[in-house]
């Protein structure tokens, strides 16, 4: 790349026209084939037309839309999710040098395939000597149990990724072989999305390859190992804490899987079923994203809380396909690396076409003597990935550094315990640009590329990869770092790359699939979150409100204190029994600031919005990207005066609540889900509205209190086209809680409860109502006959006691004693 030109017409900027005149020193592209410098001179161009010359505009445009798409991740310790750190580069791959590395990783991925098999299976490679006994059994990641435990069709690996790096010499390497969990296939798949919406046809008029096949054949691959020909396939996540649960509930969502944490499964005579609303539900097939260890606390860690009981049993049965096999991570052991050359020799019959990076196991005799007399040279790790004396939290140290104590600590471990130790080469990597500071600068890069099974059981390689990219640190850690970036990698062809998608792929023989008019299952968590969404929502809304309530009326009374009206006083009193603010007497610019962001006060609308967004992450497959707009959009900012600001604060959240709730109204379909969501609304709203009409619609209710009870219940214009005197008890009493027409009324919201219990399975086989039903149709029954002048305060009472129990009465049923429905007469199970 010694002539590549300066970019015309960048000269003026000077980023991409810096970066490229800087290229010809080579370090910069290092290992980049020649022939893709015109494609990298020509994707810098647009770029740097689309960011009008200014780095930090293209970067502000990929981020916003990696944003919008809802990416985000976090470090191990973190509590809350990190923006997704997406350069607005991609890296490009040349059609012709990604072929060769297809035929290597295919045949890496064989390769793995039978080493895993004679493992759990005849154990030859053992027993002729062509592999170690103490490199198969030093792994935390061999268990012993999944021995003669073979899965389905015999497939161990259903997916494979292998991290690679490139020198600057052009040669590719494999730095480490991943077969646990498939961590980056979802940030791939999301980058790809991003940089497409950041950067319009760009990807397209390179002739970059698409994902959509990949994920397709991945699809059928996991289907037809299922033991039905249309299977149900769950994605096992490990909770919404995790790392990656953005990138798995993407995955779920995009593949058309039921995303599932252990708690919603249980086994029974061998067989795994998922806990619904409908009862126990069969499932046939999970793609895990938890290490094997945690999956049965029976079978293998019995400290394991988020595991299925039994679920070894199920594998052993042959009633479950499981992607990838449990003990299939022994192959990642660092010390397998060793062997992985001859082992392809002796499985093969052929040398690997894609090498690893050398490595030598300490466990021999010679190697160890080759890793002690080079240590200078090479980089020395623990051979099994778990903590080894002297190599530190890193589990691995570049010999050159070590200092002549820490060298001498260092020879000793290795000396006592060698097997715990290998040795391996030093790579410089290959860089690509990125933009850091506002500049063109190039970082090194490795690249994690992801293989999978068709529905023939042929290896298929994604068209792509995800980049990672390094400011410091170790490259070669498991994903990402403090400071690290992450970039879309692209295949670049020479013809047009026709359009491809993933929808019209079936699960089965890839022919279009029965048309249905059903929703998917919903299991018993998801129903339990979206109805405690719902009401936290509710919730929220209330409480703003009754907080713009308070404002308006001090604006009104010449902005005094609370204590001035009586109306405020009760209304400030009832923010205090909510939890928004802990000094209901204090001023009302004070109180309505703390009720508004106060993060310290649980009922304080920060904190309310702060457990939606708790919720809402545990429904990321279920809940669009602008609900998360939304919900991210930070609160309004105000001084904590009583002024405008401060209303406008309220009035702007209220103005988000109600966008939340357009969204759930015009797009969520009417299934169980969206019934239990709009459930959970319904009762929080109709509970609140019997608290503030105890509150402000008593026998000595005051006009003010009856005129603010109409504001919060969205119905004084209603009240005053049907009535032409003030307000008055009976009427509105009426309106606010009776009338079976105003959307905001008790009565109204009973209505609407009564008809989604009507309408959710049952599990009874008697035709008799379940005790949710029961409830429901009692409570409409006490509503319907009266009116405002027949309401008393201790019917009102009545009636919230009779809607906290109608909830416990949902929960009990749907969400907290699910375990209940396996004994219900009748209930199917196997479906």
């Amino acid at each position: 790349m010694t002539d590549s030109p300066v970019l015309p017409g960048l000269e003026a900027s000077g980023w991409a026209g810096d970066y490229l005149a800087r290229a010809s020193g080579g370090d910069l592209f290092a290992g980049a084939p020649a022939e893709m410098a015109p494609r990298w001179r020509a994707m810098l161009d647009r770029l740097s037309e689309q960011g009008q010359g200014d780095p930090a505009t293209l970067a502000g445009n990929v981020e916003r839309q990696a944003q919008d798409l809802g990416l985000a991740f976090r470090l191990t310790g973190d509590e809350q999710e990190r923006p997704w750190p997406l350069s607005p580069i991609p890296m490009l791959i040349g059609a012709g040098e990604w072929t060769r590395m297809e035929q290597g990783l295919m045949q890496r991925a064989e390769l793995l395939e039978r080493v895993i098999s004679d493992i759990y299976s005849g154990q030859s490679l053992v027993r002729e000597g062509k592999l170690p006994a103490a490199v198969v059994t030093g792994s935390p990641h061999y268990w012993r149990v999944m021995t003669g435990a073979a899965p389905p069709r015999g497939h161990y690996l259903h997916f494979y990724a292998a991290d690679l790096g490139r020198g600057p010499d052009g040669e590719w390497r494999v730095l480490a072989d991943r077969v646990r969990t498939p961590v980056g296939v979802g940030y791939a798949l999301e980058n790809r999305l991003a940089l497409s919406r950041a950067t319009g046809d760009l990807l397209g008029a390179m002739n970059t390859r698409r994902l959509a096949p990949f994920f397709a054949d991945l699809r059928r691959g996991l289907a037809v190992d299922c033991q039905r020909a249309d299977p149900r396939i769950g994605l096992l996540t490990p909770g919404r804490f995790n790392q990656s649960y953005a990138e798995q509930a993407h995955l779920a969502r995009y593949l058309g899987l039921m995303l599932v944490e252990g708690d919603d499964l249980i086994v029974s005579d061998g067989r795994l079923f998922v806990r619904t609303i409908e009862g126990l539900k069969r499932i046939d097939g999970l793609w895990r994203w938890m290490d094997s260890r945690f999956l049965d606390p029976l079978a293998f860690d019995g400290e394991s809380r988020i595991g299925v009981p039994d679920l070894y049993d199920a594998c052993a049965r042959g009633g479950l396909m499981v992607s990838n096999w449990p003990g299939a991570g022994v192959i990642e052991a660092r010390a397998f690396a060793a062997f992985l050359p001859q082992l392809a020799k002796a499985l093969l019959g052929t040398e690997l076409l894609l090498p690893n990076i050398a490595t030598w196991w300490c466990g021999q005799k010679r190697e160890r003597g080759h890793v002690t007399g080079h240590l200078d040279e090479l980089l020395v790790a623990s051979a099994f990935d778990r903590d080894a004396a002297a190599l530190g939290p890193a589990r691995s140290v570049q010999g050159s550094t070590l200092d002549a104590d820490q060298r001498a600590t260092l020879l000793e471990a290795m000396a006592r315990r060698p097997m715990d130790y290998v040795g391996q080469e030093v790579v410089k990597l290959s860089t690509t640009p990125a933009i850091v500071d506002g500049r063109l600068a190039p970082l090194p890069f490795t690249l994690r590329v992801f293989v999978a099974r068709d529905g023939l059981g042929q290896w298929r390689i994604m068209p792509g990869a995800f980049a990672r990219l390094a400011a410091h640190g170790d490259i070669r850690a498991a994903l990402m770092g403090e400071g690290d970036m992450s970039a879309d990698m692209c295949v670049i062809d020479s013809q047009p790359v026709p359009p491809d998608t993933l929808l019209g792929f079936g699960l089965g023989d890839g022919g279009a699939p029965a048309i249905r008019r059903i929703g998917g299952l919903l299991p018993t968590k998801a129903a339990d979150n979206l109805y405690w969404l719902g009401r936290y929502i509710e919730r929220t809304e209330m409480t703003l409100r009754v907080i713009r309530a308070v404002i308006g009326e001090s604006i009104e009374v010449d902005m005094g204190p609370s204590s001035d009206s009586p109306t405020m006083a009760r209304l400030a009193g009832q923010l205090a029994l909510w939890g928004a603010t802990g000094n209901a007497a204090q001023p009302v610019g004070a109180l309505c600031a703390q009720a508004l962001g106060d993060a310290r006060q649980p009922g304080s609308v920060r904190a309310l919005m702060g457990v939606v967004a708790n919720i809402g992450e545990g429904l990321r497959d279920r809940l669009a990207t602008d609900f998360w707009r939304l919900v991210r959009l930070p609160l309004p900012t105000f001084d904590g005066a009583v002024t405008e600001t401060l209303l406008d604060a309220a009035s702007r959240m209220i103005e988000r609540i109600s966008a939340l709730s357009g969204l759930a109204a015009e797009n969520m379909a009417r299934t169980e889900g969206w019934r239990f969501h709009d459930m959970g609304r319904r009762i929080e709203r109709a509970i609140t509205g019997c608290r503030l009409t105890l509150l402000l619609g008593s026998d000595w209710a005051s006009a003010d209190d009856l005129t603010v009870l109409l504001d919060l219940h969205d119905s004084q214009i209603s009240y005053r086209n049907r009535y032409l005197t003030g307000p008055s008890l009976p009427p509105v009493r009426d309106l606010v809680a009776l009338e079976p027409q105003n959307p905001r009324s008790i009565a109204y919201q009973a209505l609407r409860i009564a008809e989604h219990v009507a309408a959710l399975p049952t599990l009874r086989g008697d035709g008799m109502p379940e005790e949710p039903q029961r409830l429901a149709g009692a409570l409409t029954a006490t509503l319907v006959p009266l009116t405002g002048d027949m309401l008393t305060m201790a019917a009102l009472t009545d009636i919230e006691s009779r809607l906290l129990a109608l909830s416990d009465a949902i929960g009990q049923r749907y969400f907290l004693q699910v375990r209940k429905t396996e004994k219900v007469e009748g209930a199917e199970l196997l479906s």
